[in-house]
């Protein structure tokens, strides 16, 4: 997988139906553990609500959970997760806290109230697509910097950090296809003088 859709950060919203207060809260998770402290969290600060509902999807071994607290039997956990799903999302996890009102939404009535504050839930946290890019890095003279500085950007790079003593040092970011692309285009600009080195890789959010 070269990249994958996942949410920006942790936020929530609520909305009422029928005297019920359904509050949406969406975080993104890095592990099975991450996504159960999420939850714990939530019931622990909603004790007295009268359900906790949730679901969580992963990258790592492709793990899918969720939970109907109490609910009827496919009315609330699914819907969450369909949400999650159909929102492509992954590491993430989603809890909808209910605090019932004393009017019976019933099943069909469930199903759009989770499925609703599990939607503005992840709505408030927004989403983001993480590519794999190669971490990398080049050393050059000074008078190369500012063209440097802005071909890496220009190729689709992002600059991690610049270190200046003897020449400059950039350390920077790409996918392997911006790459390929960049190094004909550094060595033009630098009659060769300069090189690219690669250190690893990992995910990191796509420019918008």
């Amino acid at each position: 997988m070269d990249e994958y859709k996942t949410l920006k950060a942790a936020a929530q919203d609520e909305f009422t139906e029928k005297r019920s207060r359904f509050i949406g809260y969406a975080r993104p998770v890095t592990s099975e553990q991450e996504a159960l402290d999420f939850i714990a969290e939530i019931k622990s600060r909603h004790w007295d609500a009268k359900h906790n509902v949730y679901a969580y999807c992963l990258r790592d071994g492709n793990v899918c959970r969720y939970s109907d607290d109490g609910e009827p039997s496919g009315t609330a956990g699914m819907p969450v997760l369909g949400v999650i799903q159909k929102s492509g999302l992954t590491d993430c996890a989603v809890v909808v806290t209910r605090y019932f009102g004393g009017i019976l939404l019933g099943g069909g009535g469930l199903v759009r109230a989770y499925s609703h504050a599990a939607s503005i839930g992840i709505a408030a946290a927004g989403t983001v697509t993480m590519r794999m890019c190669l971490l990398c890095s080049l050393t050059c003279d000074y008078s190369q910097y500012g063209r440097l500085a802005s071909l890496i950007p220009e190729c689709g790079g992002m600059i991690d950090e610049t270190s200046f003593g003897e020449g400059v040092s950039i350390a920077f970011r790409m996918t392997r296809e911006d790459y390929d692309l960049f190094l004909p285009k550094l060595a033009d600009s630098t009659g060769g003088s300069v090189g690219a080195e690669i250190a690893g890789e990992e995910f990191s959010p796509a420019k918008e």
